[in-house]
């Protein structure tokens, strides 16, 4: 049997051959044929099969799935994320740098803080369980103290705990995911002395505490948002000309912006981000990623999500039992028109229903007319151009009120909607009224 170390020094030999010539290849292939077979007497399967880089990991797959169903109109980001997830899963990332470094830009209420909440809710299965860094706390160099804690001699010493030490770090690790995520939320505003402390953490993945301590970056990955540009993208969209919206104005609002606006508006946000940070901080990014402005089409399907996550926290409120509500078309329109505003974003959208529709709800459930096991329908008066709140059955049984969250999610999720119409929770109150009334015969019985 030959030596190892015969086949290693003549494949390394034949590779060499090969880097020359696709000719060399062919003896490479023959040169180990012969290796193998004689070492262990088994035959080489030789083939040319085409590969498909474009193809995606099952875990990495199910993450892209989980942040398009969180996350509307930002499919860019979305694929630059799961590449580098992909890469970290494959084994095939830096050993001495972060697993992904990302800056974040684009207007106000575009998804940019949103996302890394749902990266780690789709991952680790909690929305908090991330370091969230508020740099407005950071304006000035001193601060920096909060991160590293003071240095030995220094008032504080012993007192101020760092905020990045390593158990801080690690305390949302899982068995599954030994991966830890920090956002650094609007950069922009920190010290100057914060950036160059990113510096070593982003090009070395270590960063040295007030007290000597190393904390290792190697399994984080860092997100840094940023408002820069956003001025700047706004005044392609909407140029100071006239009084009436303009045709760029009229195509983001339609959700059909063309790709040399798109460019446009990712190039403002990428060179108003190189005139704010020095070259060497931009050049240790390893992507720096253009949120694009939410339309109507976006907002539609950010209002459904919102409905969605509303009837989740009833579902989960201290109520005794949950009750269920659904809203009409026009009712869903109201509030469409009420929280549209291209300037602020899903913000704005989701400040309307607070205003429209959480407030009224709140007063309902406080004063008793609304409880546990209800069925309640909202709709749309355009004589007071509010919000009408219905009744429609009570007394409904725990696992009924389940059953038709059910019913009105059976379409897959393909319209993010689980409040329904109210057309169907009328539909559905007869039945439901049948299988209480047996239910309470059965017990009585």
């Amino acid at each position: 049997m030959l030596n190892p170390k015969v086949i290693i020094a003549s494949s390394k030999h034949l590779t060499n051959h090969f880097q020359h010539s696709h000719a060399c290849f062919r003896h490479f292939i023959l040169g180990l044929e012969t290796l193998v077979a004689s070492s262990n007497g088994r035959n080489v399967t030789k083939l040319r099969k085409p590969l498909d880089v474009r193809q995606t990991g099952e875990e990495a797959e199910k993450l892209r799935a989980d942040l398009h169903k969180r996350i509307v109109g930002q499919d860019e980001p979305i694929q630059q994320i799961v590449n580098l997830y992909q890469t970290y899963l494959a084994g095939m990332a830096s050993p001495s740098r972060p697993v992904g470094s990302f800056l974040f830009l684009g207007p106000t209420g575009t998804g940019k803080t949103r996302l890394v909440e749902a990266m780690a809710e789709s991952l680790v299965g909690d929305a908090r369980a991330m370091i969230k860094v508020d740099c407005a706390e950071f304006q000035h160099s001193h601060e920096i103290a909060k991160l590293v804690g003071s240095p030995p001699g220094y008032l504080g010493h012993r007192e101020t705990h760092p905020l990045l030490s390593q158990e801080v770090l690690d305390q949302y690790h899982t068995e599954k995911v030994k991966l830890s995520f920090v956002l650094f939320d609007e950069v922009e505003k920190a010290s100057d002395a914060l950036w160059n402390l990113l510096l070593g953490v982003l090009d070395k993945a270590t960063l040295t505490l007030g007290d000597t301590r190393r904390v290792d970056f190697t399994q984080t990955m860092i997100f840094m948002t940023s408002n820069l540009g956003a001025a700047e993208m706004s005044s392609i969209l909407r140029p100071r000309l006239g009084f009436t919206p303009g045709d760029k104005e009229r195509e983001q609002l339609a959700g059909t912006l063309d790709g040399d606006t798109a460019d446009k508006i990712s190039r403002a946000g990428v060179e108003a981000a190189r005139r704010r940070f020095t070259p060497e901080f931009m050049n240790r990014l390893d992507k720096v990623l253009v949120f694009r402005p939410l339309g109507e089409p976006e907002l539609r399907k950010i209002l459904n999500l919102e409905l969605n996550l509303l009837q989740q926290r009833i579902f989960s409120s201290s109520t005794p039992t949950p009750f269920f509500f659904a809203l009409t078309a026009p009712a869903k329109e109201f509030l469409l028109r009420e929280g549209t505003d291209l300037k602020y974003g899903a913000r704005h959208l989701r400040r309307a229903m607070e205003r429209e529709l959480v407030n009224p709800l709140s007063n309902l459930i406080a004063s008793g007319q609304v409880r546990g096991g209800d069925l309640v329908s909202v709709d749309f008066d355009s004589s007071a151009n509010s919000l009408l709140f219905f009744k429609e059955a009570e007394n409904v049984p725990e696992h009924a009120v389940f059953k038709l969250w059910d019913l009105a999610g059976s379409d897959g999720g393909k319209n993010h909607s689980i409040a329904a119409e109210a057309e169907l929770m009328q539909a559905a109150v007869p039945f439901l009224e049948l299988e209480h009334r047996a239910l309470s015969a059965s017990e009585r019985s």
